[in-house]
């Protein structure tokens, strides 16, 4: 992935009744960010800033996706909890964390466990990547990416 080639389209099953389309988002930024489950300690927090952050994010022209391999059902349920203004995509086939490179070796409780490690994207008006958070920790993260989407 470069920052002058446009990413490929792609189309997964999103929440709220329609699949989310890459294509679809062009002319608007995309705020694409991957975390390991829902309603975890961590991943709970990071979809909580960027929910108390989204008025900033859309007044800066973004849109925010959260990306897991949970079903859409508890993507559903999720987002329903912690009442969150974006949608989530559910790769359970983990199309798109291979195209992000985002499926690590972990460790999780002492064993060799694959998933997902925290990363964010942002993905420009062109389609092209802005800007990329790999090993995210969750402080501070949201403000941080909303700061860069603000500079663009």
């Amino acid at each position: 992935m470069t920052m002058t080639t446009p990413l490929a389209d792609f189309t997964l099953p999103a929440t709220g009744g329609a699949p989310f389309s890459l294509g679809d988002a062009r002319g608007k930024i995309v705020v694409l960010y991957f975390y390991p489950r829902d309603s975890t300690p961590g991943c709970t927090t990071e979809a909580q800033r960027f929910r108390d952050l989204y008025p900033e994010f859309a007044r800066a022209g973004a849109i925010i996706v959260g990306v897991s391999r949970d079903s859409l059902k508890s993507h559903e349920n999720f987002k329903a909890k912690q009442a969150l203004p974006f949608d989530l995509i559910s790769d359970a086939d983990e199309m798109l964390c291979a195209r992000f490179g985002v499926i690590k070796q972990k460790k999780l409780y002492g064993k060799e466990v694959r998933g997902i490690e925290r990363s964010t994207f942002v993905i420009g008006t062109d389609g092209c990547l802005k800007r990329e958070w790999r090993g995210v920790k969750v402080p501070g993260h949201a403000e941080e990416v909303l700061n860069f989407v603000r500079a663009l």
